[in-house]
């Protein structure tokens, strides 16, 4: 069965950095574009980043732009989110998300558990 485990999240510092993983297993990992949503406290579901299949076109949500950057490694079915600059604004429980095909961002079929992310001082 499909599984997506996320990992590395935590409490981070203003300005700091954190890097989210995504392992992937139960399907063909590199035929399907996958993303990372994010969910804060008391707020919605919020899309951050998406990257196709191949890993050849990435998009980003604008309040992650120049700070997060997504990543996959198809060899090892996990997929990446190199988060940089981190805001207070940024905490919120991170979830990956797998797609419905090779390109598009959306819509998604299954989704991780998610990993915390904590931006403070």
């Amino acid at each position: 069965q499909v599984q997506l485990v996320e990992s590395g999240g935590g409490l981070a510092q203003p300005g700091g950095s954190l890097r989210l993983s995504c392992a992937a297993s139960g399907f063909t990992f590199s035929s399907y574009a996958m993303s990372w949503a994010r969910q804060a406290p008391g707020k919605g579901l919020e899309w951050v980043s998406g990257i196709y299949s191949d890993g050849s076109d990435t998009y980003y949500a604008d309040s992650v732009k120049g700070r997060f950057t997504i990543s996959r490694d198809n060899a090892k079915n996990t997929l990446y989110l190199q988060m940089n600059s981190l805001k207070p604004e940024d905490t919120a429980l991170y979830y990956c998300a797998k797609g419905v095909g090779r390109w598009g961002i959306g819509p998604y079929d299954y989704w991780g558990q998610g990993t915390q992310v904590t931006v403070s001082s």
